[in-house]
């Protein structure tokens, strides 16, 4: 988890949120993807988040559903999408990549075979919705064999000891949902965001918090600084890239969304 420690030691030191910026192992195409990552980082992303396509990802709202299903259709796969960690690493990305993903996928592959490959790829660790931390033993502890970051999250509607445990479990930072539902573009974060960030960052202590679910523009992120230590943009980022009609369309309208995000996180 070192790349990850740094990063957020770093970050501090400068009153800096974090960024993190989430794409879709295999979309638009595997061809494009590592130049994403390239793009999104260059122009200011700290921590990438890549999806690992799995065909009923119920965290997610239907940008990301759509992204993960014409990459499954393109025949992506979780090691496909180590491969584009590795080539990532080769090119120069420096920046923490973790892994979102599915148990299904991910027990498929055999845990300790993907938590090997993981780091041998140059990934830092793993984030999975539909992993329970009080049910995460094997999972925690491929994770400190491997010294790779294990994420587990919060939601407005969690109960102090579930928060408790999973801010205790975590490894890396805690994933603050900023809503109860599916993963999407809102136009507003809940009026009871602070009040409730209050909570998670009292249980997580040291740990850092990053906030995802709805983050879309720079007034999003300035009214949460100070609040939490990072921010997660997926969905309006992949609204972007799907708007633009050339792979040097994608980058570019990556790079400026993320660009903007990133002034607002200063």
């Amino acid at each position: 988890m070192n790349r990850l420690e740094k990063t957020f030691a770093r970050l501090a030191e400068r009153d800096e949120t974090a960024l993190v910026a989430y794409l879709t192992g295999g979309w638009p195409n595997m061809a494009e993807v590592g130049t994403l990552i390239e793009a999104v980082c260059s122009a200011g992303a700290d921590i990438v988040e890549l999806g690992v396509p799995f065909s009923d990802p119920l965290g997610d709202g239907p940008v990301i559903q759509a992204t993960t299903q014409a990459a499954l259709a393109g025949g992506t796969t979780a090691a496909a999408v180590l491969e584009v960690v590795d080539c990532a690493r080769n090119a120069g990305v420096e920046a923490p990549i973790m892994l979102m993903g599915y148990c299904n996928p991910f027990l498929r592959y055999g845990l300790e075979q993907l938590y090997e490959h993981a780091a041998a790829s140059g990934a830092d660790g793993f984030i999975v919705p539909d992993l329970p931390p009080h049910e995460a033993d094997e999972w925690l502890a491929a994770a400190e064999t491997h010294d790779l970051g294990q994420v587990f999250f919060s939601a407005p509607g969690s109960g102090k000891e579930r928060l408790q445990t999973a801010a205790d479990r975590s490894r890396g930072f805690l994933y603050a949902l900023a809503a109860n539902g599916v993963t999407g573009v809102r136009a507003e974060l809940d009026p009871g965001i602070d009040q409730y960030l209050e909570r998670v960052t009292s249980a997580a202590g040291d740990l850092p918090v990053c906030v995802g679910f709805g983050i879309s523009r720079p007034e999003h992120v300035r009214s949460l600084r100070g609040k939490a230590d990072g921010v997660i943009v997926g969905s309006a980022l992949l609204n972007a890239i799907k708007e633009a009609d050339s792979p040097s369309g994608r980058v570019l309208a990556a790079a400026e969304l993320i660009g903007d995000l990133k002034a607002a996180c200063r």
